[in-house]
């Protein structure tokens, strides 16, 4: 049964958390198989979803939204999410101006990506970015109700170290990766060479008991 609930308060552990602790910290060692499931992006000035006059706009995106690129879900500027695994990867892109933008692929190591990028006969045409990706379940503010399918998030470049940052989080609340509820918001941060948006997560609390069962089905699917 799906509750408004979003989490159980921080400040108390709950009996199907703390069994759970007994198995050890599952979700968080590294995951080598490729998974096919859709992706959420934070939506930058850059992307084609905002700009108005671009074929691939759509309609309602901002800039400061997630994004889901396979259904085309726009969630504002925050999203409640478990995190069900993690794995660092290459993520080969195509050059925006060069090649139209979008993406090649998503690989183990740096030699894998290196080899993907020849292998299309264009590598001026791409680039390569080390990654972090977590695999996550969505929760609705709303209705308390999980989504069906879980999603991709890409952490690379200045969002590497909020993904860091939200490790070290998870690795002191102890347990498996997915007991906890968090909310992703996007923040605005810049530098000497501009402006972009970046990731506020924090704790929200700890999942509901029927949450915590389908992130674990997911893990052991998954994982």
């Amino acid at each position: 049964m799906s509750s408004t609930t979003l989490a159980i308060a921080e400040d108390k552990i709950p009996a199907h958390i703390l069994a759970s602790m007994e198995l050890g910290s599952r979700g968080n060692e590294h995951v080598g198989s490729e998974v096919q499931i859709p992706r959420i992006k934070l939506l930058q000035k850059m992307h084609n979803e905002v700009d108005k006059h671009h074929p691939k706009y759509v309609k309602g995106a901002e800039v400061g939204s997630f994004y889901n690129t396979l259904t085309g879900k726009i969630y504002g500027d925050s999203v409640y999410v478990i995190s069900i695994t993690f794995k660092p990867l290459f993520v080969v892109w195509k050059d925006r101006e060069r090649a139209g933008g979008g993406l090649l692929g998503s690989y183990p190591t740096a030699q894998a990506a290196a080899e993907a990028v020849e292998e299309t006969g264009r590598p001026a045409d791409h680039v390569v970015t080390p990654s972090h990706q977590h695999m996550l379940l969505i929760k609705d503010p709303k209705t308390g109700d999980l989504e069906s399918t879980p999603v991709l998030m890409d952490f690379s470049n200045t969002k590497m170290m909020a993904s860091k940052a939200w490790n070290s989080q998870i690795g002191m609340k102890g347990g498996d990766r997915f007991a906890g509820l968090w909310e992703m918001k996007s923040v605005s941060a810049s530098n000497d060479k501009g402006t972009w948006l970046n990731l506020d997560i924090n704790f929200a609390g700890w999942a509901m008991e029927d949450d915590f069962k389908t992130a674990e089905e997911l893990y052991k699917k998954y994982g």
